[in-house]
């Protein structure tokens, strides 16, 4: 028997039951990413923040349940934020959790998982998805902003060696009090940024569809079985393959849902380190950091979210019989 048997009829009737699941996910996380970064002051996202540190950075990690930014579109805002004084920290801890700890995703990961334990999964997935971030952004809080800002993109202002200016492009910003940046002019730019995030998603979306129904209708799930059997295999062969995909948040879990062969726990790992990190990830963060500290991002949190996944969610999910 081959290992590969391809069927049109099956592989169109996954790929459009995919699409049309997930595609308004993407297009609702699109349109509020878009309105957010036109319309939403930086003063009132980084207003919102305790004075002191540790608390700020905690707080940063919740901020996507008020502002709930994608993945794909999270870097300029959190470029604007620092901008405008955010700390790095608690930048780092937004940027990585907003695209998972907001409640698009939470509905998107309900609705995916609606008949394999919705609360249970949606619950994980944010709970872990804050826990990394905030620790992501706790280990460089103590860390000179000029070790983690790439050289030429950043100063340091004279006042704060945390309060940053960029001499890169300014991006537009709903603090600007010029007579120019008006209503008509916010929604214009709000419609831009939400067709271009739309398209760029969308596309990504798409691809990653077509694999996961490859996946599940052609390829013969006796090949895989060994690996998915694994906790420690399953988990790295999830995290590689979000990834490669570089899927958007506000839709992965219709993708990850899909992957039947695969435990929950790793499936959840797919859920995690996709928006935190990616392919496309990699060379958005590297315009605003440097590639070492990239680098290091990506290990760190590949390490952390596939212990936890392959060595706690495992006895977490056998407990409720999952």
């Amino acid at each position: 028997m081959s290992w590969f048997t391809f069927s049109w009829q099956n592989f169109l009737f996954s790929f459009l039951a995919l699409a049309f699941e997930g595609l308004p996910f993407v297009l609702v996380g699109s349109l509020v990413s878009g309105a957010i970064a036109a319309f939403v002051p930086s003063r009132i996202i980084t207003g919102v923040l305790p004075k002191n540190g540790f608390l700020a950075t905690l707080v940063s990690g919740l901020l996507g349940l008020c502002f709930p930014v994608c993945e794909c579109g999270i870097v300029p805002v959190v470029r604007r934020l620092i901008n405008k004084g955010l700390p790095v920290s608690c930048g780092i801890t937004f940027m990585l959790a907003s695209p998972i700890v907001n409640p698009i995703v939470a509905f998107s990961t309900f609705a995916a998982f609606r008949s394999q334990a919705p609360w249970f999964n949606t619950g994980i997935r944010l709970g872990l998805g804050y826990l990394m971030a905030v620790l992501a952004g706790l280990s460089v809080r103590h860390l000179s902003p000029k070790e983690i800002l790439r050289e030429g993109a950043v100063k340091i202002t004279p006042a704060s060696s945390r309060r940053l200016a960029f001499r890169i492009s300014p991006l537009p910003d709903a603090t600007s009090n010029d007579l120019e940046s008006g209503f008509a002019q916010k929604l214009l730019s709000s419609v831009r940024m939400t067709c271009d995030d739309f398209i760029d998603t969308a596309i990504y979306f798409m691809i990653g569809a077509a694999v996961a129904a490859t996946f599940n209708t052609a390829i013969d799930q006796q090949i895989i079985l060994p690996l998915a059997l694994d906790p420690t295999l399953s988990t790295i062969a999830m995290m590689a393959i979000a990834m490669v995909l570089t899927l958007c948040s506000t839709s992965d879990a219709f993708i990850a849902a899909t992957f039947v062969s695969f435990p929950l726990f790793a499936r959840m790992a797919f859920m995690v380190f996709g928006p935190m990190f990616d392919l496309k990830l990699f060379f958005l963060y590297s315009v605003v950091f440097k590639k070492r500290f990239v680098v290091c991002l990506g290990i760190g949190l590949f390490v952390a979210i596939g212990i936890v996944s392959s060595r706690f969610l495992i006895h977490l999910y056998a407990s409720q019989g999952l």
